[in-house]
């Protein structure tokens, strides 16, 4: 079998290469598409960081939260919907950069928010129903003493 010359390389050496190409893999491989999104960026700033691509410190972090958070304003001052929701996905992708910093896992410390939240709350419905009341009868600034007094009977 005669082998076909082309720009000084056989053919068959040239398949082989392109073979070990396709051998490659991603460092990003592996972070299931099926976990929670904020899981998902926690882990894939966890393999960037591994091979370098991180922030020196946590100051650089915060930075770039802090460029996000005018971003995010900056959207909401143009009430462009489309950019806000893209930079509240930033944010978000920040915070769980910050929580991969600082080895505390982001769907961990949500659920603990979600948790207190839900007391928090049930505490407000508690002390209306207690007193005969209803939503509707009560207004933001009574809630939100409500919500003060349940903080300091959680300490």
């Amino acid at each position: 079998m005669k082998m076909r010359k082309k720009r000084g390389r056989d053919i068959p050496r040239r398949l082989k290469r392109r073979e070990s190409i396709r051998e490659w893999r991603s460092i990003l491989e592996g972070v299931s598409k099926d976990s929670p999104s904020l899981s998902q960026a926690y882990q894939l700033t966890q393999k960037v960081s591994r091979v370098g691509f991180d922030w020196p410190n946590i100051e650089g972090v915060l930075n770039k939260l802090d460029e996000e958070m005018r971003e995010f304003r900056e959207a909401l001052f143009l009430q462009n919907r489309r950019k806000i929701r893209e930079e509240i996905g930033d944010l978000l992708f920040v915070m769980a950069n910050v929580s991969r910093y600082l080895h505390i896992h982001p769907e961990e410390a949500l659920k603990n928010t979600l948790d207190k939240f839900v007391s928090r709350f049930h505490f407000i419905e508690d002390s209306l129903y207690a007193e005969g009341r209803s939503f509707r009868q009560s207004n933001l600034i009574e809630m939100d003493q409500l919500w003060e007094e349940s903080k300091k009977k959680k300490r």
